[in-house]
Formats: C-alpha cells, structure tokens, sequence
C-alpha cells in the first residue's frame, strides 16, 4: 500500500509536470500525435484479439489435415459466424501488424522529442530567468534535489518524457488489452463444475489469481530498488560533473601538478558508482529470477489448466491454441505491473527529482520577486538601508546601516580579505538571496565585473560581445574595445571559435572583460577585484582608459591595490566595528 500510494502521489507530480505541455502552443500537435498513437495502439489491441481465432482455426487446420484451410489462413481470410466476422490470412494480419508497429513508434518518437524540446525550453528558461540557477548553486548540497541542475535538464527530462509516453500508452493498450480478452476468455470456455459448484468463466479467475500473485511478489523483491535507482543517478552525475571540472581547469591542475589527487578524487567517486551498482545487481537479480521465471511459467501454464479438456476431447487442437493465446493476453495484462516494474521504479525517481527541482525554481522565482519589490530600482542614486547580509548556513557576515553613492565620484569598496565585500556586490547586484534590508537601486544599465571573468563557449567575437548576442555589436566595435584594452592583436580572430579561458591569461581575460564595458557603456560599473591579475601599472593605466571612455559611468571597486584605490576619490570600508561585527563605514576626508 505504501508503494501504491507513492505511485500515486508521482502520478500527480508526474500529471502537473506534463500539464503545461499539452495547453502550450502546440496542444493541437501534441493531442493529435496521442490521440493517433493511442489509436494505433487499440488498433494492434484488436489485431491481437483476431490472431487469436486465426489460432483456432489455422491449428483445427493442422488437427484435421485439411490442406486447402491451412494455405487460406496463410494467404487469404475465411468468413466465420458472428465475432469477428471474418479472419484474415496470416499475411494481412502481419501486414497490418507491420504497419500499425512502425508508424505507432515513428509517432511516439516524432512526440517525445517535440515534447522534449519544449519541456527542456521551459525548464532552461526558468531555471535562467531571476538568477534562480545561482540561489539554486548556493542552496545546493550533495545528494539534494538542487544538486546537478545539468542531469535534471538534460537526462532527467528526456526519461521523464520517454517513460510518460511508454509507460501511459502501453497501460492504456494492456487495460484496452485485458477487458477485450476477459470478454471472450469468459464465453469461451465451458463453465469449470468443481464440487457441485459451478464457476462461469474460471480461466479468468485464474488469470487475475495468478497475475495479483505475481504482482505482490515482485514488489516485496524489487522494491528496494527505488532508492537504489535514486542514488545511482546522484552518483553518476557527481562523476560527470568532477570530470568536467578538470576538463575546464587543466591548466591550474597541471600547474599544481595535482593529477594524482584528481585521480584520487575521480576514484572515490567512481566507487561510489561501483558501490550502489553492485546493490542494484543483487537486487535486480532477485527481481529478474522472480519475473523471468513467471514469464516462463506464465508461457505454459494455461496449457496445464485446459489439458484435462483437450485430453478429454472438450476442446479441439485449435480451441486449445486460442485458449493458450487468451490466457496468455489475459495474464499478461493483468501482469503489466511485473514486467513494467523496473521501468516504474526509475521513472518514479525521475519524477521526484525533477519535482524538487521544479519547487527550488519557483522559490527562487518567489524570492527573486519578493528582492524586486522591497528594493526598487528608481532614480539616480545607489541607496542601501539597513542592509544585514547572511552567509548561506544562517551565520551572520555584515551589516551596512546607510550608504548613498552618487554618480560623478568613482568610489572603492576595502576591507580585509573574507570580510564580506564581495557578498555586499552580490547584494547590490541583487543575487543574494540572504539578508534583509533595503537597496534602492538607480535607474539605467548595471554591470558587474567579477575577478574571474566568464566566457561562454564559442567565437572570440562572442566572448566580448557577452551577455550581449554577438549579431547585436558591430566587429569594428569589437576590435576598437580590444584594441583599447592591449588586445589589438586578437582583432582579427573574432570568428575563431575556442576555449577562451585556457587560451588566454589571467591578465588578458580580464582585459577582455573590461572591452565588454567599453562595448556596453553601462550607467553603473562594479569592478570585484576585476584589475587583481594585472601589474599595478597596467591596471591603473587601463583604469583611467575606463574614465576617459566611459565619463557618464559611475564606478564602483572592489580592490586591495593601493595605485587602484588611490584613483578612488571616494572610499567604504568594510571593517569591524567596537563590538566586533563587520560594518560598512564609510571613509570621508
């Protein structure tokens, strides 16, 4: 019962997953491609019921020698009284069977990746859209519903999407399935007088015995492997994601020389992978000696139910063929459980994750709103009231009482290292989603240069034209901000693709960064260390390059250079105060 519940509880997870796919634009392709998959479906049902008398009387054929029968049920069709009518030959019903088998998958494939597509939008934009993807990184921990976003959007949506489709159409088929064999199973055979007690129908009571048996069997083996399949998809992608972080800091691990700790680390993570697969052997096999040898025993057990009859002369060959068909579709529905078991236990946890997932966006979103309305963007002052800021665990970091910065002065943020500046950044960009207080932000474009910059996969043109699209800048702007900050050699590779973060320096990247604001001549410029790889002579020089080029723009920096703070007319300090706590003073004179 628990487990009944739980499946019901990730259908209706599952349910308002899907929802929002099948109202989208493309409801009407979507429900014209299920609606004529599951047709097709109840097509193979009803080709499935007539096979079963082609059994009858192509084996009653055999039975009797009746050679002429026997190459009209290969090759033609024979009329018979009342349902269905007419049989046709072997070679229609294959025909058919072919036909309705290939373009019922090509239908459900053509589905599943436009509902891929769209589910996978959906999910990347909302997980983009209010900065939820970095209040999501900073709740994170191991093992959680928020750890590996990238798993969630890319394998968890594409399993969650297959298995919705395999798993709802065949349920549909086998329920379709099982009422249309009940109904001739039940007239079929001969009422069982067992005791002076007469039983209408009793192939199908025996069935439905049989099959609740099974059913009942294979979730006392398998159902351990629910959390089992939970955590090998944690554990895998732990693996892939420690692998990517070498892959993109190859130069600082062969700087350190630091391969045999990667090793190392790759290693342990691994065997957790080795671990828990080993636990899902020993369980699957359980499961697998249970459910193959009911299968096999399913395969010959209604034979050994109506042999007595077919022995007694009851039942002819064919009758006792069909009655092997029937059974067989008949148990075999009432047993979809069993055979869809392992396939339920991996899409139940699919669903539990992309669930929580979907919750930590949309508290994201509720935070991001809530930022939004308590600290407005209006006029042409940064004001900060108030402000308290929390680490992430509930430790208290700082608090800012009031700062107003005007523009026209360039004013520099200092303070020991670990003291809370660069949290305060976030905080003023609007990111930190812990604290209170209130930020009044001024009207116009914002930016934010952090100390590591970051660039996104692609041409070099890309990399300075972010966040903007690169077809949005001229390439003569381009090259006129390079050349502005010392990369005029770089301007004629704009469409050499790359990737920029091992290819250029510490310094160059962020020279690079710095072309971005020459590029997207922001209102307000927040520099977070972003000189720090530079010589004190370079980085000053390129900072009076950013006043002469940028004069509306109002900057405000993060540095613990002294040639850099010196060029800061105006000047915070973020230091303890007589009680210890860290505070925002600002300095004056």
């Amino acid at each position: 019962m628990k487990f009944l519940r739980a499946i019901g509880a990730a259908m209706r997870d599952a349910f308002r997953l899907a929802k929002p796919y099948f109202k989208s634009e493309e409801k009407w392709v979507a429900w014209g491609l299920l609606s004529t998959i599951i047709a097709l479906n109840l097509i193979a049902v009803y080709l499935n019921v007539v096979y079963s008398y082609w059994y009858k009387i192509f084996y009653n054929a055999l039975q009797t020698k009746d050679e002429p029968a026997f190459w009209t049920m290969l090759l033609t069709y024979k009329s018979v009284k009342g349902y269905p009518w007419f049989v046709p030959g072997f070679l229609g019903i294959a025909v058919f069977n072919i036909v309705v088998g290939v373009y019922s998958f090509y239908l459900q494939q053509m589905l599943e990746i436009r509902w891929r597509r769209w589910i996978t939008d959906r999910f990347t934009a909302e997980w983009l859209t209010g900065r939820a993807h970095y209040q999501i990184s900073l709740m994170a921990t191991a093992g959680s519903v928020l750890d590996n976003p990238d798993q969630r959007i890319a394998d968890d949506l594409r399993s969650f999407v297959s298995n919705n489709l395999s798993l709802g159409i065949s349920f549909i088929a086998n329920i379709v399935n099982l009422f249309s064999f009940i109904f001739v199973l039940w007239f079929l055979v001969p009422p069982l007088h067992l005791f002076g007690v007469v039983i209408p129908g009793y192939l199908v009571w025996v069935a439905i015995l049989y099959s609740v048996i099974g059913t009942y069997l294979t979730h006392v083996i398998g159902w351990r492997l629910i959390p089992l399949s939970f955590q090998q998809q944690q554990v895998d992608a732990d693996f892939r994601f420690n692998l990517i972080r070498v892959r993109e800091n190859s130069e600082q691990i062969a700087l350190y020389a630091g391969e045999p700790e990667e090793t190392v680390a790759l290693k342990q993570r691994f065997h957790a992978i080795y671990l828990n697969w080993w636990r899902i052997m020993k369980r699957t096999k359980a499961l697998n000696f249970f459910t193959i040898g009911f299968s096999q025993v399913a395969s010959i057990f209604p034979m050994l139910i109506a042999a007595p009859g077919y022995f007694a002369g009851i039942y002819t060959l064919g009758l006792l063929m069909q009655i092997n068909n029937i059974f067989s579709n008949v148990q075999g529905s009432f047993s979809w459980f069993v055979g869809a078991y392992p396939q339920l236990v991996g899409w139940r946890a699919t669903v539990q994750r992309l669930d929580g997932f979907e919750r930590a966006v949309a508290t994201a979103h509720a935070r991001y709103a809530a930022e939004l309305a308590s600290n407005p963007r209006r006029g042409s002052e940064l004001v900060v009231d108030d402000l308290s800021l929390d680490l992430p665990d509930g430790r208290h970091l700082l608090d800012a009482h009031h700062l107003t910065i005007t523009p026209g002065t360039p004013l520099a943020i200092t303070g020991a290292s670990g003291s809370g500046k660069s949290t305060l950044f976030r905080a003023l960009a609007g990111i930190w989603p812990f604290g209170r207080g209130r930020i009044t932000r001024p009207a116009g474009l914002t930016m934010f240069l952090p100390q590591k910059p970051y660039f996104p996969l692609g041409s070099l043109k890309r990399a300075v034209a972010y966040p903007r699209q690169e077809y949005d800048v001229a390439d003569e702007s381009v090259r006129a901000a390079l050349a502005d900050v010392g990369l005029g050699a770089l301007g004629g590779q704009l469409e050499h693709v790359d990737n920029w973060t091992l290819r250029l320096s510490g310094g160059e990247q962020q020279r690079l960064a710095l072309a971005r604001a020459l590029i997207a001549r922001p209102d307000w410029l927040f520099l977070d260390e972003a000189l720090s790889a530079l010589d004190s002579a370079a980085a000053s020089t390129l900072f009076a390059m950013l006043r002469d080029r940028l004069p509306a723009t109002q900057i405000v920096s993060i540095s613990h250079q002294n040639d850099i703070i010196g060029l800061h007319p105006r000047r915070a300090r973020v230091g303890p105060d007589r009680d210890g706590a860290m505070q925002v003073i600002e300095e004056t004179g």
